[in-house]
Parts: structure tokens; sequence; C-alpha cells
């Protein structure tokens, strides 16, 4: 993960259930990451997700809509491709 050192910070307090922040402390500790680094990729790792699903999505839509124009054109050209068989 790209991490922008001299960007500036925000302080942002959330509540974790007990068990994931034990987790949390015991993959900081193997990782040789401070939680709030661990934290922090994973908020992005989660964000870029999300808008790549969010663009998938997007273009998938725009697909079937394209789909759809493409086979009422065709449909406008069905007689006159008859017509020379």
């Amino acid at each position: 993960m790209y991490q922008n050192i001299s960007a500036p910070k925000a302080r942002l307090n959330v509540l974790i259930p007990t068990g994931l922040k034990s987790r949390l402390s015991q993959l900081s500790k193997t990782e040789g990451k401070t939680i709030s680094i661990l934290v922090q990729e994973s908020i992005e790792a989660k964000l870029a997700d999300m808008e790549k699903q969010k663009f998938e999505e997007k273009m998938k839509n725009a697909y079937l809509d394209l789909a759809d124009e493409n086979l009422r054109i065709c449909k406008e050209f069905e007689y006159s491709d008859a017509e020379n068989i």
C-alpha cells in the first residue's frame, strides 16, 4: 500500500470488539507495523475494493445498454438483410 508520510493526518476514534483489538495487536507485533498503519492500510484496501466494484458495476450497465442498442439497430436492418437473400 502507498503511504504518503507527509500527507496531513486526522485523528479518528472508533470502537471495535475487544477480540478484534487483540487480533490487531497481535498482527501489529507480527508485521512490525503500528496499529494505526494496519488500520490505515485496511481502510485504503477496503475503499479501493469498493471503488473498483462501483466502477465495474457502471461498466457492466454501460455494456448492457450498448448491447440493447446494438440489438435495436440489428432489428432495424433485419428486413433489408432479408431482401438480399
